[in-house]
């Protein structure tokens, strides 16, 4: 990674300014998986440890152009100060008079947290009125929000422009994993792409197969590969605008696509379908494919064994479903299992290898689910192309 962390950045008597992801699952005005303000603790600590003090800012939600109580971050917090073991001031706003009051009073090894940034509808658009705004606050800025580097809005991308700006340790580390799979990776490398829709992950699609050696198909994507075989996938979702699309990927793609031969097929899309296992050419009428079989485990398998890399992103079934969740979870258990380094790109396919019980056995698991996606595709990220250059 050729940019500048807070390592490389003197911040004794400073007050940094910290993007952090503290956009966390709520319920009844308390944190219910505080995985997200945990990542952030190592940065944070660090930060305190060197004599600054810190300015911490997040997104919660998508909240309707203005503050509401029910986006407000100060549960995040209440959290973080039990997580610190030290108070967290909340601040009213993240920017305005009074925050930059409390900010400029601040000592070293004080924490201020700042009220969600998208109660501004600047925020989104990258105001940079609003992030100058922001920038008065801090004498340095620290983005550690590797979910939200994806997107120019005026905390990740637009504040970079008026303060010295470095990466924290998780954006470093999330940098450094998913960049193993775009720039020189280990061999065989082995990528596996799951998810409902093949619209969605064409551009992944094409920038892996230039780069892996195997590349593994399974989820409701897999459907419309099949389809593109001249396959009968009956009532399974296919997205028939994309199988021209899936049928050219195939044809370039030759022995280096593998797709499932296999499949659990479920009557109708529901938890207590009845179920069977079938060969993805006798697929009965009327029922849907909704996971990869045991042959499919077994030949993905087989590719997995020899890989030094794997970069994994989507499920491969519908997994939040008991009966379709076996393929995706004996996947998780088989990399688990490799000597493989491992990288699992965020949202769901964190999900599923956490319900499969291995996320500790996983080399690094992405804390961003369409940030890791869009660097997979070979995209830079606004919130990364910001910060100062090594």
């Amino acid at each position: 990674m050729n940019k500048k962390t807070v390592r490389d950045i003197e911040l004794r008597g400073k007050r940094v300014l910290m993007r952090v992801d503290f956009n966390v699952p709520m319920a009844d005005g308390v944190v219910t998986d505080d995985k997200r303000i945990r990542a952030a603790l190592p940065t944070i600590q660090y930060v305190l440890d060197q004599g600054a003090s810190v300015i911490l800012m997040s997104h919660l939600g998508r909240p309707k152009g203005g503050p509401d109580p029910e986006f407000s971050l100060k549960a995040g917090a209440e959290t973080l100060s039990k997580l610190l073991g030290k108070p967290v001031q909340m601040a009213p706003d993240c920017v305005g008079p009074a925050v930059e009051a409390m900010a400029h009073t601040l000592k070293p090894g004080d924490v201020l947290m700042l009220e969600n940034t998208r109660f501004h509808k600047g925020e989104e658009k990258n105001d940079l009125e609003l992030a100058e705004r922001m920038s008065v606050l801090g004498d340095v800025y620290v983005n550690d929000a590797f979910g939200s580097a994806h997107r120019a809005h005026s905390s990740t991308e637009g504040v970079a422009r008026f303060l010295p700006a470095v990466s924290g340790f998780l954006m470093e580390q999330e940098l450094e994993y998913l960049g193993r799979a775009t720039e020189n990776p280990a061999r065989p490398y082995v990528a596996i792409l799951g998810g409902a829709k093949i619209s969605d992950k064409i551009a992944v699609v094409e920038n892996l197969l230039s780069k892996c050696d195997t590349l593994i198909i399974g989820g409701g994507m897999a459907n419309t590969f099949l389809a593109a075989k001249g396959y009968n996938m009956q009532d399974s979702l296919v997205e028939a605008g994309s199988v021209q699309t899936a049928a050219a990927i195939l044809a370039k793609a030759g022995v280096k696509l593998m797709l499932p031969v296999d499949a659990v097929v479920a009557d109708k899309f529901d938890a207590e379908a009845a179920s069977q296992v079938v060969d993805v050419d006798k697929i009965p009428a009327g029922w849907r494919m909704l996971d990869i079989g045991p042959r499919s485990v077994e030949k993905f398998g087989a590719a997995l064994k020899a890989a030094k890399l794997v970069v994994w992103n989507g499920p491969l079934g519908v997994f939040e479903m008991p009966k379709f969740a076996e393929g995706t979870f004996a996947i998780a258990r088989l990399l688990a299992e490799s000597g493989a380094t491992t990288v699992i790109g965020g949202g769901d396919s964190a999900s599923a290898v956490k319900r499969a019980g291995v996320t500790k056995k996983m080399t690094h698991v992405s804390t961003g689910g369409g940030a890791s996606l869009e660097f997979l595709e070979g995209k830079v990220l606004p919130g990364v192309a910001a910060l100062n250059d090594r």
